[in-house]
């Protein structure tokens, strides 16, 4: 009975799969940028590095390297710490290769060039063994150096090719743009409602596929923001938040979580922490959306099915369907221990130097079995 909750996201995989094996060529990689000095600003970064609490000679995992400011605040505040940075990003990855080369950070930092999926292998590579680490963070979503590139296709604000590859292409996969070039309409549609929470979403499915009827292919972000924009008409939006946002907002949103799987990923991303941090590691994980919140969430509580963070919260699973006690109990058992009593949220101060904090959300965990 409860596995039918699982099924909402099943069609939309199987949709990614159709796509990634379909013969018509595809949007060959983004040429990767040369690394610069990166702007990002870590969110939330002392908070975190405080619930990890770094320990001398203790291993980390920063799952989400990025520009490196959650890794260079860690291996700063435990000078005998070591960290292995991962990130899918080629361009984090160099960044995290320069990082490892300063006098500072000499054989404490290990760069990995990778999604959450891919850390196993990467680690075996390494003769890392599990249940080994101290603690493991999530900084989850774009950096700001992916939405103000404008080659990266993220950004409604930069002009650019409709890309949103994570990966810049180094894995293969498909650009955003090949996805609306050839999806059907009804799984657009489920696509921009389950991962973009968009109420409009048989609209902008019907304007796209419309759009590609007449010959235009939708190949730049202006090209998207503009189309859904038409669709919705003059009115202006408010986030969760209520801040002023873009009318297409939720679709690249949306398009962005498809094309990279990342929801898939942030879930497995939670199973392996499970696996690599020892008894009594910390876990801290940073989201900034409630699909992303959702998942860390509902692991730390332990409403997990098969390996998967369960769509709906344990209050509507109708316990009294089953008289089986163990199943009661793993519904209720949970391998984590919270830190803290409410979700942690940016400050003013830091709102204020910092506008892309305003959504982040912090949970923290011990790994208690």
């Amino acid at each position: 009975m409860m596995i039918q909750f699982l099924t909402r996201l099943r069609p939309i995989i199987a949709v990614q799969q159709q796509i990634r094996h379909c013969t018509v060529p595809v949007t060959p990689s983004t040429p990767t940028p040369t690394p610069v000095a990166a702007p990002h600003v870590p969110v939330l970064c002392q908070t975190a590095i405080e619930y990890l609490e770094p320990r001398p000679k203790g291993k980390y995992i920063d799952m989400t390297f990025g520009a490196g400011g959650h890794t260079r605040r860690l291996l700063d505040s435990c000078p005998e710490a070591t960290v292995y940075a991962l990130d899918r990003d080629p361009i984090a990855y160099e960044l995290a290769q320069r990082l490892s080369q300063e006098s500072a950070y000499a054989g404490r930092l290990v760069p990995l060039l990778g999604k959450f999926s891919d850390l196993p292998q990467l680690l075996t590579d390494r003769n890392v063994p599990r249940h080994s680490f101290d603690g493991i963070l999530f900084d989850f979503g774009c950096s700001s150096m992916q939405f103000d590139e404008a080659a990266r296709g993220f950004s409604i604000a930069h002009n650019g090719p409709l890309d949103m590859r994570m990966d810049c292409g180094r894995s293969g996969g498909v650009s955003a743009a090949d996805v609306l070039a050839r999806i059907e309409e009804a799984d657009l549609a489920r696509i921009l409602r389950v991962y973009g929470e968009e109420k409009a979403a048989k609209k902008i499915a019907r304007a796209i596929v419309e759009a590609r009827g007449a010959l235009q292919r939708i190949e730049t972000t202006r090209q998207l923001a503009e189309l859904v924009a038409s669709v919705l008409g003059d009115g202006q939006r408010q986030d969760k938040l209520q801040r002023p946002a873009h009318l297409a907002t939720k679709t690249f949103q949306a398009l962005r979580i498809f094309v990279n799987n990342e929801l898939n990923e942030i879930n497995y991303g939670m199973l392996l922490a499970q696996e690599y941090l020892r008894a009594q590691g910390r876990l801290v994980a940073i989201t900034f959306h409630s699909l992303e919140d959702t998942i860390v969430k509902r692991h730390i509580n332990g409403n997990v099915i098969e390996g998967v963070a369960n769509p709906l919260p344990l209050k509507y699973c109708g316990h009294d369907i089953t008289h089986d006690p163990a199943l009661l109990e793993s519904f209720v058992q949970s391998n984590w221990q919270q830190l803290h009593r409410h979700v942690i949220l940016p400050d003013a101060t830091e709102i204020a130097s910092n506008s892309r904090s305003r959504s982040a959300k912090l949970r923290a965990a011990i790994k208690i079995k």
